[in-house]
């Protein structure tokens, strides 16, 4: 089941949010409710302590938390959509915004990931996917695109093919930027490792807007 779950970040119409698959199941987080007519869904779940959604108006049932608790509103909506079946995780409005939610929901869907969920991250004009070990990621993004590798912990023996510079078994220290800004080739994109965790990120171009072919 695929659960889209709208958090606070930006959101922004480019083709490759239109490419999305539709979900089964939608679930609010807080102020991300403000996506759900730009998206044209309808939000299925709303979660959260309700102190970052002044002026949104969504007919959808709450699941209101205080204020003071242990988890983000982006945690309480997956608690939600994992309650409801959902195995597959897109969030949407996942960049920009707050730095430390958005550092928060990056790190947590690597957690999810390693827990055997399918993860996305996405603003429509830039997405992220999960890179732990025993999960290869295969992508399939327009020539021209940049795609970057953020090392997240030491990563070993990363292998990625289907860009400019491909990488064969590489060890690569936390923090990294020898795989930062990459380019598709067009066709697939595979990345694996064997140890350590990272974050898979393509920019994605607005309608009209061209990209870089060499």
């Amino acid at each position: 089941m695929t659960a889209w779950i709208l958090v606070g970040g930006r959101l922004v119409p480019t083709p490759a949010l239109a490419a999305l698959p539709r979900p089964d199941l939608v679930v609010a987080a807080d102020g991300g409710a403000r996506h759900a007519a730009a998206l044209g869904v309808r939000v299925d779940v709303w979660v959260g302590d309700f102190d970052s959604s002044w002026g949104v108006e969504v007919d959808a049932p709450r699941e209101v938390h205080p204020a003071a608790k242990d988890e983000t509103d982006a945690e309480l909506a997956v608690r939600a959509a994992r309650e409801r079946g959902a195995t597959d995780l897109i969030f949407l409005g996942a960049f920009g915004g707050r730095f430390d939610h958005a550092a928060a929901l990056a790190l947590g869907a690597v957690r999810l990931a390693r827990e055997g969920l399918d993860v996305t991250l996405h603003s429509g004009d830039e997405s992220g996917y999960p890179l732990v070990p025993g999960r290869p990621l295969s992508l399939t993004p327009p020539p021209g695109l940049t795609l970057s590798v953020l090392a997240l912990s030491d990563l070993q023996h990363l292998s990625l093919t289907g860009v400019r510079w491909p990488l064969a078994g590489a060890d690569v220290p936390l923090g990294s930027g020898w795989t930062v800004s990459n380019e598709a080739l067009g066709g697939e994109v595979r990345a694996s490792l064997t140890a350590g965790t990272g974050l898979v990120t393509v920019l994605h171009p607005r309608e009209g807007q061209a990209v870089l072919v060499r």
